[in-house]
């Protein structure tokens, strides 16, 4: 757990810093420099070009995580894991590219009214799935390596720090808006070539091949989690990326754009999950392979408990703030005022059993998983169709909210059934009650005029008695032995 806990406590710090620079850009400057249509085209830019990178990682990124432990020898170079991955992606992104210059014409002829500024620039897709696809291999790969955090620096700060020049240039009239649509695009490829240089420079870029060490039945074993891996990958990619697509299907951009903006607010809640998952599906992966239960078990309630701890005050905290959110993006966002409360609530529900996820995933029923993201994918397609039409932007992060609550119990169920794993004890029902309290006295704070100074007075409040109530009651081990550290090193206590 100690692993876990040092890569969580640093990839929540980058992820923070990365949350600031990316407020900024998408909370501040995108509804002052851009319309929601020029928003909507580069929210829709990466939706689409993840969708397409994901197909071209043909599952080896779920390998990686599952199969690694056979390879790991780094003084044989992994046996030639690394070079092994970049084939498949290569091969995988030919695939890709035949598919998306098969469906071009069907993509400009479905854009052309509602979203005739994605036309403009569809041949970015290109660059965007290419280095995306590389990107997340290698990233996978510095995963199994045990570190989780250097692909968020490059992505979540340096990349979103790039971005942020390229929005600041064309607000002072340095760029056009096709440069900085260019610069955007750089900017979300840069990291590809960022982790590879690192690789390099620390050693771990391994581009041998220990011919004859793949046998038979490991073969066999990695073409099937492949498989499964392409349709689990997919699908967990089609679920962050499909209302959007939908959105701009049956809205067009400009609603896109406001979906996206007042998303970014949702998503909030999410974050420091990514550091903890990161790292603790290769630590499953570890402990599956060893059959080690106990080591599984004690994964499986830390994280859990740890993320719900997080993921509750952050939703509340946002929930308190949705007025002082708004009065900073605009009348013209008031429309996803809604957005931001289902989405946050539907990533509330990922926080509180995410880690359900990579415990199957990493066991012998890892299909199970793959089935039941295809049901994620079915209910969230199914009820987009019902929900956008009668309830426009609300209606898809509504979808979301339903869905991704019926596909986390369903999740949570099966590891209760089949293995008797259970992370939710009585600790659960004190941090509800704890946040309920600490956002009711927040809340009944009168309002004042100057929306900074109301976050800060009203935010203060509101995590101060969540927090030192959350330490009192020692809702997380790893929590409470986190800010232990932090008051010795600080010297309040020996």
């Amino acid at each position: 757990m100690g692993v876990i806990k040092n890569q969580s406590i640093q990839g929540t710090i980058y992820s923070y810093v990365g949350v600031v620079i990316g407020f900024v850009t998408t909370g501040l400057l995108f509804p002052k420099v851009l319309n929601t249509d020029e928003v909507g085209l580069l929210r829709l830019l990466v939706s689409v070009s993840i969708l397409f990178s994901q197909f071209a990682g043909l599952g080896f990124n779920t390998v990686a995580v599952r199969n690694f432990p056979f390879f790991r020898d780094p003084d044989k170079g992994h046996h030639g894991f690394l070079r092994l991955a970049l084939v498949v992606s290569f091969i995988g992104f030919v695939l890709s590219m035949i598919v998306f210059f098969f469906m071009k014409p069907w993509l400009i002829e479905e854009n052309l009214k509602k979203s005739a500024l994605f036309v403009d620039y569809i041949m970015y897709l290109v660059p965007l799935i290419f280095f995306t696809t590389f990107f997340n291999i290698l990233d996978t790969y510095y995963r199994v390596l045990y570190n989780a955090v250097k692909g968020m620096i490059y992505k979540e700060l340096w990349q979103r720090l790039f971005i942020l020049i390229a929005i600041l240039a064309y607000y002072f009239g340095w760029v056009s808006f096709a440069q900085m649509v260019l610069m955007y695009v750089v900017s979300i490829c840069l990291p590809a070539l960022m982790i590879t240089y690192s690789l390099a420079q620390k050693g771990n870029l391994f581009l041998g091949w220990d011919k004859g060490f793949i046998g038979q039945e490991l073969a066999k074993q990695m073409t099937s989690v492949a498989f499964y891996g392409i349709i689990t990958s997919y699908s967990g990619v089609l679920i962050m990326n499909i209302d959007v697509v939908m959105i701009n299907h049956a809205l067009g951009l400009a609603d896109t754009g406001i979906y996206a903006v007042t998303f970014y607010f949702g998503t909030l809640v999410l974050i420091p999950s990514r550091p903890v998952i990161k790292i603790a599906s290769v630590m499953l992966a570890d402990g599956w392979k060893a059959q080690d239960m106990k080591k599984v078990a004690e994964i499986y309630y830390k994280s859990n408990i740890t993320l719900t701890t997080i993921g509750w005050l952050l939703f509340l905290g946002l929930t308190i703030n949705l007025d002082n959110v708004f009065a900073i993006l605009g009348p013209q966002y008031e429309a996803g005022r809604w957005v931001v409360i289902f989405i946050g609530l539907a990533n509330l529900f990922e926080m509180s059993t995410s880690v359900s996820q990579n415990v199957i995933h990493n066991s012998e029923h890892y299909r199970v998983l793959t089935w039941l993201l295809l049901l994620f994918v079915g209910l969230l397609i199914v009820t987009n169709l019902i929900f956008i039409p009668v309830y426009g932007i609300v209606g898809a992060a509504f979808a979301s909210a339903i869905s991704r609550f019926i596909f986390n119990f369903l999740s949570w169920l099966f590891l209760y059934r089949k293995y008797r794993l259970q992370p939710f004890d009585y600790k659960y029902i004190l941090l509800i009650i704890i946040g309920l309290v600490s956002f009711g006295m927040a809340y009944l704070l009168p309002r004042m005029s100057c929306f900074g100074w109301d976050i800060l007075l009203r935010s203060a409040i509101f995590t101060a008695s969540f927090g030192l109530a959350v330490y009192f009651f020692r809702i997380s081990e790893d929590i409470n032995q986190a800010l232990d550290e932090t008051l010795v090193k600080l010297g309040f206590r020996k």
